[in-house]
């Protein structure tokens, strides 16, 4: 039998769905890769992976997509990871450089200062050192674990997935498992069964991970993420998707 490709990101928030897919009987039947965000798209939309933990951005790349499994990354307000960092309140902000290992977080940074802040900055995608900034109406994105302890760094930091719910008054997905073939629904019971067991180990992944002084990793992976594909998740990610469009 052939192996199910997956592809999955690498960041800490991915963790739980890791300890669950490798500590389970569905680990022989997978190939498991894991990459940046924006490489798991790439894999998905190439047909290097079948199966990938995905920015739902990504989804408009690919001409046939279905999601596939119960579970995503999501937050119910702030997330602490998916940032808008600047040296001024964000309406002054004159130029926005973008994280080059996003796609959702970049997309929704658009959408917001597009339609909430309703501000049009200039969009940096090559500067030279996108994750900082010196100048007072320079601001960045920068998503992942890159950002943490980094929120005391600057004067003005916005988080994306709080700034989306007071917009839309719904939490947000930034990253769901999207197949982008027909994959056998005995196979999605067992993957959603080990994803499932991951999350409900936690308490035993956080003893493996190095603790940080300037950074929650237990409120983070508890209480901070969301990792239920809920209706309102899903409505707010088709509302993502039709935002993004209309940019």
């Amino acid at each position: 039998m052939n192996k199910i490709r997956i592809s999955a990101v690498s960041y800490t928030n991915t963790k739980p769905f890791l300890y669950g897919l490798q500590n389970s009987a569905i680990i022989d039947k997978i190939d498991l890769s894991l990459d940046i965000p924006s490489d798991c798209a790439q894999k998905l939309i190439d047909d290097r992976a079948d199966i990938g933990l995905i920015p739902v951005a990504a989804t408009l790349s690919l001409p046939k997509w279905e999601i596939v499994s119960n579970y995503c990354i999501g937050a119910v307000g702030a997330v602490n990871s998916v940032f808008i960092f600047s040296n001024c309140e964000i309406h002054h902000v004159k130029r926005v450089q973008l994280d080059p290992e996003s796609r959702s977080s970049n997309n929704l940074a658009k959408v917001l200062l597009k339609n909430f802040w309703k501000i049009k900055p200039e969009l940096i995608t090559d500067a030279l050192d996108y994750s900082a900034s010196q100048d007072e109406y320079t601001a960045f994105v920068q998503i992942g674990d890159r950002t943490f302890g980094k929120k005391d760094q600057y004067k003005y930091v916005y988080d994306l997935s709080e700034e989306w719910q007071k917009f839309t008054r719904l939490p947000f997905v930034f990253a769901a498992w999207i197949a982008n073939k027909p994959i056998a629904e005995d196979f999605i019971k067992e993957f959603n069964q080990a994803l499932r067991h991951g999350l409900a180990h936690r308490h035993e992944l956080l003893k493996t991970l190095p603790q940080r002084a300037d950074f929650d990793l237990e409120d983070y992976l508890m209480h901070k993420l969301d990792f239920e594909l809920t209706e309102d998740k899903k409505k707010a990610l088709y509302l993502f998707l039709d935002y993004i469009k209309a940019l």
